[in-house]
């Protein structure tokens, strides 16, 4: 790796002093520390924002919760208020790589994390989303990327923590400069959508220190399929959040990750479930609804059978109904 500066902030305004045009920020590391060891990465400064004040707690407030930017992805899966109140959440938690990670690895960092496209991670090559002129998945092995995207790039988002996030309609609040804002995790991706260069919709220097979800208690579930059980990337994953009014769906939100550059949500679908009462058909509606504009690529195709998949049991798994055995 290429010599960097290091510095440790105390506090937000210190972290944004610190934090020049070519330097970045560094919590659990496990992101960007290996982009800086294949050479992807050339901060000239690291700015160490781990022990910022308030940005280690997890608080049940009076509408929702708070979840800070430094709160590891293991003390959100071992959370028992999280987990009796939004256990989607915390499913999405414990499928977060191995313990190790988990235990390193934040919130913000999950969320904020670069592509984990091979091309763009390869030290010799310089794909589209790394300053090159192409994307060589589109026409190479693309069996782990998208199947919907805006732009020429199709590296697709792969945090867990979003796909449940955007489902429970929380909001990540960010500081830039001398402004505080909020912005939905459901646009938090929107500018890599349309903009291959872009892994999310924060600028350089861009600081988060919360994320916000605003109800209480909610019914939500989290699903994905890796190739392996355990310390793997989603092929697909699939969150659904909602609530039953007797036996019909309401407030119902499906979202799925590892399939687009954003955690794909289509509206038409939530509509489509206001109100109805879960059966098969269903349900197999909803999934075509969602997945009716996407454009697998020759190796990736799988993911569109898999996803429809994944959002029949989720659905089903929201409703409280249990199948013996559903198939795609």
């Amino acid at each position: 790796m290429k010599p960097f500066q290091y510095a440790t902030a105390s506090s937000a305004d210190g972290a944004l002093e610190l934090c020049g045009k070519n330097d970045q920020f560094l919590a659990g590391g496990t992101d960007i520390l290996g982009e800086v060891k294949e050479f992807v990465s050339n901060p000239g400064r690291l700015v160490n924002i781990k022990n910022l004040p308030g940005t280690r707690e997890i608080v049940e407030t009076d509408t929702g919760w708070k979840l800070g930017a430094n709160v590891t992805i293991a003390e959100i899966a071992a959370h028992e208020g999280l987990r009796r109140a939004l256990p989607g959440l915390t499913q999405a938690a414990a499928k977060v790589g191995s313990p190790q990670i988990r235990n390193m690895g934040t919130l913000a960092g999950n969320l904020a994390q670069h592509s984990r496209c091979w091309y763009y991670r390869h030290r010799d090559v310089q794909c589209l989303k790394n300053g090159g002129a192409r994307c060589y998945a589109r026409e190479s092995e693309n069996k782990y990327h998208s199947i919907f995207s805006g732009n020429p790039c199709i590296s697709p988002v792969v945090s867990n923590m979003a796909v449940i996030l955007a489902a429970l309609e929380a909001s990540v609040n960010i500081r830039r400069g001398k402004q505080t804002f909020d912005i939905k995790m459901a646009e938090f991706y929107m500018v890599a959508w349309f903009n291959p260069y872009a892994h999310n919709s924060l600028k350089p220097a861009d600081l988060i220190l919360e994320v916000n979800i605003p109800v209480k208690t909610r019914s939500c579930v989290y699903l994905q399929v890796s190739e392996k059980s355990d310390f793997d990337w989603a092929l697909v994953s699939c969150a659904a959040a909602g609530d039953l009014d007797g036996n019909a769906l309401k407030n119902v939100r499906v979202a799925l990750g590892a399939i687009s550059p954003m955690v794909q949500e289509v509206e038409d679908a939530n509509s489509f479930l206001e109100g109805k009462e879960l059966d098969r058909r269903t349900a197999s509606m909803a999934a075509n609804i969602i997945l009716e504009e996407a454009e697998p690529l020759e190796h990736n195709g799988y993911k569109v059978p898999m996803a429809r998949a994944l959002i029949r049991r989720a659905l089903f798994k929201l409703a409280g109904i249990n199948l013996e055995r559903e198939t795609s």
